[in-house]
């Protein structure tokens, strides 16, 4: 089958999500097109079944903001033309559903069907889709969809809730690719980060608001009073300057260490003891997900999809968002004994496996399918 799939190009969970998708399915023998403004930050090797089609937005002084919704909706026309493209898979609701949709419009009028599948992410829906500006195009681009997915429950409800939607959602959590995780704790280079006595304790994000970095620097102060420990922060955004100045208030500027964006995210928590995520909300917890894989058992907040993923007293711990005194309790419970500690990090690799990518892939492969049997109809 012959995919197009548009996607942002970053470090943010969809983008991640989307480009790991696309590689997995070339290795199923799909052929598959990426079409965004740039090369996918995962996407570090084009073969015969992985392509790149990069968007150009031309630049006019009679546009305040140039029209990257009309120049993604005439490339994926083109793309598709040219390719033969089977089926069309946007991720994230805003712009690209809505650019996919004036792409299949386009379509129809050469005769051509396009399927469109839409998988919605977190923010599209709960941050950004529900406001007054956005919310009809967003409402009306996942009724046009042919299949919606989400990848949590809790995703599914909210968008239910925010939303007249007419269309069934299927929900297809978020994956790991097991296969790109084989670092051991030998190999894993630990005493470049921390002492032999100290736990490393890390947090990922985009360091927006919604995170709660701050919340992981005050779990980490009060956790190092009692256990010796480093902090690992690793992302790039608009609370890390605030972040560095409470960092330096508090006097642990020695104990910390930032990393900013990273390809090596494997790496880094090849050598985590404790992974952070108190965050706001949470669609599904990629970062988590990522965590857990490398035997780092996670102290999150109980929002969104995390619970999902994260199982309260086996893969880690439960608190409710801002609740810094039962992190830090739940954190000395994992750190401060090293059997304790061991037996979450096999406990919180175990649950990662049920997210494996060979157990959710044939999940998008039958709702490819499904859309591809609704083009054949129409045709």
């Amino acid at each position: 089958m012959k995919i197009a799939i548009v996607c942002y190009p970053t470090f943010g969970g969809s983008g991640v999500v989307a480009t790991e998708l696309g590689i997995a399915l070339a290795q199923r023998g799909h052929e598959v097109h990426f079409v965004t403004y740039r090369q996918p930050v995962r996407l570090e090797l084009l073969s015969n079944n992985i392509h790149f089609h990069e968007v150009h937005v031309q630049e006019y002084p009679l546009f305040h903001y140039q029209p990257y919704e009309l120049a993604l909706s005439s490339k994926l026309v083109d793309t598709v033309k040219m390719y033969g493209i089977d089926l069309l898979h946007v991720h994230y609701a805003i712009p690209h559903a809505y650019a996919g949709y004036m792409a299949k419009k386009m379509l129809e009028e050469e005769g051509i069907q396009l399927p469109m599948i839409t998988t919605l992410h977190g923010t599209d829906i709960t941050l950004v889709g529900k406001h007054p500006f956005y919310k009809p195009a967003v409402n009306f681009s996942i009724n046009q969809s042919d299949v919606v997915t989400s990848v949590s429950q809790s995703l599914k409800e909210d968008t239910l809730s925010f939303f007249e939607i007419r269309k069934d959602i299927h929900v297809i959590p978020n994956f790991i690719d097991k296969r790109k995780y084989t670092r051991t704790p030998e190999n894993c280079q630990r005493h470049l980060m921390a002492d032999a006595d100290e736990r490393i304790i890390t947090h990922i994000s985009n360091f927006r608001k919604v995170k709660r970095v701050r919340d992981v620097v005050e779990v980490f102060y009060k956790v190092q009073q009692q256990i010796p420990s480093k902090l690992i922060l690793v992302g790039e955004g608009p609370e890390r300057e605030g972040v560095e100045l409470m960092i330096e208030e508090l006097g642990i500027v020695d104990k910390v260490i930032f990393l900013g964006n990273s390809n090596e995210i494997e790496h880094i928590l090849c050598f985590s003891d404790l992974f952070l995520l108190p965050s706001e909300k949470e669609s599904f917890g990629l970062a988590a997900l990522e965590a857990m894989i490398n035997k780092t058992p996670v102290i999150s907040s109980n929002t969104g999809g995390i619970p999902e993923l994260n199982v309260h007293g086996e893969s880690g711990f439960l608190s409710d968002v801002g609740d810094i005194d039962s992190m830090v309790g739940h954190a000395l419970t994992i750190l401060g004994d090293d059997t304790v500690l061991q037996g979450f990090k096999e406990r919180a690799y175990d649950r990662a496996l049920e997210f494996d990518l060979l157990r959710i892939l044939p999940m998008y492969e039958a709702v490819y399918e499904s859309a591809y049997e609704m083009r054949l109809k129409k045709a």
